[in-house]
């Protein structure tokens, strides 16, 4: 088995070329990964087959495709107040799945405090409730997106004091300890368990990319009964292989790991 895991950002919209929006790149990317005949398999199918549920033949020469932070625009095509009308990412994916006849899917991983996101909308974005997670179950019925965990609030260097943890915020490295372990994942499973049943959270990527030793080596592993979580993700970029760590997974991000659609072809050519 080796997958590349691909992640985009659908907040990622600074302007109208491949190298500023993650829209327009995200488009590029699967006329790319269709060109060189690539499959896209769900990521809990790569999962499947890391843990022995699945036989090693279910990924041959598949990648598999995550969004990070989930936002409006993971869902809903949005007028962006600089950049005019962008196609969201959902639209593209069907946009592909109807040109090519490919079966297509992503992981999105959301932030999942409604508190939080309502902060973030206003500080991060421009406060007209992109954040929201109305969009959420409807990607879970129609099956094309799965709803997956990227922690309760992010710790997220936005927050005010009193909201989330107070000590270490803008970084996921110090949360080292179970209490605080719990307050970010645990409950960011138990919500989105609750709210989107019978869907249960399995997976979850780490803010920031950070996976401190502490949940790598210690919380995720020792307590999954309690957070009943099956893998995480990193953002070490290398391919998923037989035998790789389950609780620190790598994928390769849009923007950090290739700028344009000629270093993701000598990514996915080498992985």
């Amino acid at each position: 088995m080796r997958v590349p895991v691909l992640t985009w950002h659908s907040n990622n919209i600074l302007g109208e070329d491949y190298a500023r929006n993650d829209h327009v790149a995200l488009a590029a990317d699967l006329r790319l990964i269709q060109r060189l005949g690539l499959r896209i398999v769900p990521l809990s199918q790569v999962v499947d087959v890391l843990l022995g549920g699945a036989p090693a033949s279910s990924v041959d020469h598949a990648v598999t495709l995550s969004f990070d932070d989930g936002s409006w625009f993971d869902w809903h095509d949005i007028e962006h107040p600089t950049c005019g009308p962008q196609r969201g990412f959902a639209g593209i994916l069907r946009d592909f799945a109807a040109e090519t006849g490919a079966a297509v899917h992503a992981t999105s991983f959301v932030i999942v405090s409604p508190e939080a996101r309502q902060v973030l909308d206003r500080t991060c974005l421009v406060g007209r409730g992109w954040w929201g997670d109305g969009w959420w179950r409807e990607a879970q019925r129609e099956g094309l997106m799965a709803i997956e965990s990227h922690s309760w609030d992010h710790n997220h260097a936005t927050l005010p004091a009193g909201m989330g943890l107070d000590a270490g915020k803008g970084s996921f490295a110090g949360i080292d300890d179970h209490a605080a372990a719990d307050a970010e994942i645990r409950r960011a499973s138990d919500w989105l368990d609750a709210h989107l049943a019978p869907h249960r959270c399995t997976l979850f990527a780490y803010p920031y990319g950070e996976a401190s030793d502490y949940l790598v080596g210690e919380y995720l592993p020792r307590f999954q009964r309690e957070h009943r979580l099956r893998a995480a993700f990193g953002v070490e970029p290398r391919p998923i292989e037989a035998g790789a760590n389950r609780w620190n997974l790598p994928r390769y991000v849009c923007g950090a790991h290739w700028r344009d659609p000629a270093e993701l072809e000598r990514l996915l050519r080498d992985s």
